[in-house]
């Protein structure tokens, strides 16, 4: 049943057609993406709420009409374009759990964290790095809001603007662990049989390693 539960975690990566939603700052860290009273959870749903929450709402809790993602046009934006060296700071998970929840599935910056990069592809989101002159035309296109659709192919590594294609660079392992639906547990598993004859074999070659 836990084996059933786990290999279910992750959901097959699928075109993305949206509107793309504008943060235009550099250096957005995991505290900021999720600040640090979200994270007493082990849970990665319902954390949506969470995302960017000092930015997004007052001290009392209230909505800042400003930002982005609390306007009507970007509401339901599945993909962001963000300033360079995104998810920097600490390692956190909920960072991407929080996007995620918030229904972002792609994310758009000149640069990115390394260890948020990675926790990405753990959790379905797609990160794509693409150079700062081409993430400033995004940006510029995407302002014009409900008028400006983009939608992003992982498959073919391609995202469509207003304004033509743009390709996009990704390693292959990471594209195949999308678009399957995989993530490290799921690969854990999978290789169970393989694990324990290696340790059957420990066991009977070094037996001293298993009290």
């Amino acid at each position: 049943m836990c084996e059933k539960f786990l290999s279910n975690r992750m959901e097959k990566f699928q075109p993305v057609r949206s509107v793309a939603a504008v943060l235009d700052m550099q250096n957005i860290d995991t505290d900021a993406i999720v600040p640090k009273q979200f994270l007493k959870t082990v849970v990665r749903d319902g954390l949506g709420d969470a995302l960017f929450y000092d930015l997004r709402f007052t001290p009392e809790g209230e909505e800042k009409p400003d930002f982005v993602l609390n306007k009507k046009t970007w509401r339901e934006a599945k993909i962001l374009i963000a300033g360079k060296n995104f998810g920097c700071g600490s390692s956190r998970e909920h960072a991407p759990w929080a996007l995620r929840g918030f229904g972002i599935r792609v994310i758009v910056a000149s640069r990115f964290a390394d260890i948020f990069y990675n926790n990405c592809f753990q959790n379905a989101l797609l990160p794509i790095v693409l150079p700062e002159e081409e993430v400033r035309k995004l940006m510029e296109q995407a302002a014009r809001g409900g008028n400006a659709l983009f939608a992003v192919d992982l498959e073919r590594q391609e995202i469509t603007t207003p304004e033509g294609v743009v390709p996009f660079a990704i390693d292959a392992e990471r594209k195949k662990t999308l678009l399957e639906g995989r993530d490290a547990i799921v690969d854990t598993l999978e290789r169970k049989p393989a694990i324990e004859v290696f340790e059957q074999r420990q066991r009977a070659s070094q037996p001293w390693l298993h009290p």
